[in-house]
């Protein structure tokens, strides 16, 4: 394997999903800032590496800089729902559990619910406290929408300058994965991934199943902070 494409620290580079093993190929930036242009970054990191039948996926914090939904977290105006809210999150703080934040910060659920609106912030948040006591756990998440649990703050706990920002959610993600399949000729995934797992926020074709990202990218093999692989080429592993 190339070392442009070497795994990360401590990443398997292959996975199997759908009962096929697959090649997990990452591909290393540089910093990418706002005013970076999301088809010329493929086009420079990406396409010299592409091969028939490779599916490109695309982390949505890259889309969400590229298009400039970001900001920085102290100029985000919490409400008081937002405080509350945030305040009720798990997210097992000062314990080895501790894996992130999450919407357990004020800034983060305030654009949550600017991104989900108010009425439906309200309705998933009586579900989730009717139905919590019964050990049924992300009723909130369901119900507020993929988008909406795409955002996060701060947006890294390493990188400079994204530990002082919070990131809303990208803006027509399916039109984003069918622009970069039409430009590249292969099928495309933006995806939001963490280290509980996986999920699609736009994809180029509806073959592409959920089922399928989460057993392909179940472990982040992109990592979540100073790694610099925001693009992964995925690739039918070679028979052997």
């Amino acid at each position: 394997m190339q070392d442009s494409l070497a795994p990360n620290k401590g990443k398997d580079p292959d996975a199997v999903a759908g009962g096929t093993r697959y090649l997990r190929l990452p591909i290393k930036t540089r910093l990418i800032q706002k005013e970076d242009n999301l088809l010329k970054l493929l086009e420079e990191y990406v396409a010299p590496h592409l091969a028939p039948g490779d599916i490109i996926f695309v982390s949505e914090k890259i889309v969400c800089i590229t298009q400039g939904r970001i900001v920085r977290r102290d100029e985000v105006k919490t409400s008081w729902l937002a405080r509350f809210l945030s305040s009720k999150v798990r997210n097992y703080a000062g314990t080895p559990q501790f894996r992130g934040l999450g919407h357990g910060t004020a800034p983060a659920m305030q654009l949550l619910i600017e991104e989900a609106g108010y009425p439906r912030v309200l309705f998933a948040a009586f579900v989730s406290a009717l139905t919590r006591p019964f050990g049924i756990s992300g009723a909130f998440y369901y119900l507020v929408g993929k988008l909406a649990k795409s955002i996060d703050c701060p947006m890294s706990w390493t990188l400079e300058p994204y530990t002082e920002y919070a990131k809303k959610a990208p803006l027509r993600p399916n039109e984003v994965a069918r622009e970069i399949r039409d430009k590249f000729g292969a099928e495309t995934v933006i995806v939001d991934a963490n280290y509980r797992g996986a999920f699609s926020l736009g994809k180029s074709t509806r073959a592409i199943t959920e089922k399928f990202i989460q057993e392909l990218l179940h472990d982040n093999p992109a990592g979540q902070d100073s790694e610099m692989t925001p693009f992964f080429i995925i690739r039918k592993a070679p028979v052997a």
